[in-house]
């Protein structure tokens, strides 16, 4: 019983058809509570811009059970360059600039996050990136 609860996961996950990526800098050191953090405000900048101004690829994320999906990126430079890219696009997307009050200074970009919007249209940009 306990081996086939995973194996449902997994096959319900590969039914979702949107996902919001959120690509970390991997080059700061940043402890795991704070990578949560910063995830957290991503998605959450993401989904508010989403609602406003791509209500289609929202909503469908949304009724899906929002799947989110965070991976590594190198450094700032990277995350620029993909924001630019989703630009490009047409995607939503948050850049994620830290407060400075714990681990990093103020104004350091810590990661990206993009979507909600297809599968299709989010691995174009991030399909060769690493699972964090």
């Amino acid at each position: 019983r306990w081996l086939s609860q995973p194996t449902k996961a997994i096959s319900r996950i590969s039914f979702l058809k949107y996902k919001l990526v959120i690509i970390v800098r991997t080059d700061l050191g940043l402890s795991k509570g704070k990578i949560a953090a910063q995830v957290a405000h991503a998605a959450v900048n993401c989904a508010m811009k989403a609602k406003k101004s791509s209500s289609t690829n929202f909503r469908n994320w949304f009724d899906e059970g929002q799947k989110k999906v965070v991976v590594k990126g190198e450094n700032e430079s990277t995350l620029r360059k993909l924001q630019q890219h989703t630009r490009d696009v047409g995607l939503v997307s948050s850049l994620v600039s830290d407060a400075g009050l714990t681990e990093v200074p103020s104004g350091t970009v810590t990661c990206l996050g993009i979507g909600p919007a297809s599968d299709s249209e989010i691995d174009a940009i991030t399909g060769s990136y690493s699972l964090f």
